[in-house]
């Protein structure tokens, strides 16, 4: 029977303090092997374009498992993944579908399976392996497909997180760029006694000759700026030049 704080441990993987798929996935595969009855371990993979890209066990046998089969290109694993129904596997020790895999699965004392996914992309694929035979019934699998389902949201939740912090950091970037190129500005209209625009134009001119972005041109005047006293009064010396700086 299922755990009474199920609930908010499930609801608790699409909280974005958990940040990471690898997090989030290691997160379910966890839960699935706690609550499901007959799991003795489950494993999660997240296909994108029909190649698996992240991965989670609750144990190492999984991983193991699905390397063997992902390395022959058959087992209930990627038939689950290639298709929307459950797969399974009541007894390896009698499996004739993936001889390879049934092969692997006896030799880690793993002697049964059933594997869920999702649909859309990325598909995700839920594997709950069992100690016995039949040990998983696929009659009572609705817990498991709601797990499948939260593995589907939080990825797409952290995926989305991602993005969103991609674009901040981006943002921050830009803004304090901006800063750097305005103070600069403020610098050598000062020294030089030039326009706005001038001052910009010395500093995109001096870029584009030494292949440097504009921003560190604006830091390295910002640093002759408060550097020592003979370095500030070089800046300065240069208030008459025509051009250049």
């Amino acid at each position: 029977m299922p755990s009474p704080d199920l609930a908010d441990r499930a609801a608790a993987l699409l909280s974005l303090t958990a940040a990471t798929e690898e997090r989030a996935l290691s997160q379910l595969t966890e839960l699935a092997a706690s609550e499901v009855a007959g799991c003795a371990a489950a494993s999660v993979i997240v296909w994108r374009h029909g190649e698996p890209s992240s991965r989670a066990a609750s144990h190492p046998d999984p991983a193991r498992l699905t390397d063997a089969q992902v390395a022959c290109g058959r087992g209930p694993v990627l038939d689950a993944a290639a298709g929307a129904e459950p797969v399974s596997c009541p007894d390896t020790l009698s499996e004739d579908r993936w001889p390879e895999f049934a092969a692997a699965a006896l030799e880690l004392g793993i002697r049964s399976c059933v594997v869920l996914s999702s649909r859309g992309e990325p598909v995700v694929t839920l594997a709950l392996w069992g100690a016995r035979p039949r040990a998983i019934d696929v009659g009572e699998l609705q817990l498991a497909e709601l797990l499948v389902a939260y593995g589907s949201a939080l990825v797409g939740a952290v995926a989305e997180y991602a993005d969103s912090r991609r674009l901040a950091g981006q943002l921050r970037d830009a803004a304090s760029s901006r800063a750097v190129v305005d103070q600069a500005k403020g610098i050598l209209m000062h020294a030089l006694g030039c326009s706005a625009e001038d001052a910009l134009d010395r500093m995109r001119q001096i870029s584009q000759r030494s292949s440097v972005r504009a921003v560190e041109v604006a830091q390295r005047v910002i640093d002759a700026h408060s550097g020592p006293p003979g370095q500030r009064a070089r800046v300065s010396s240069r208030r008459q030049q025509p051009r250049g700086y």
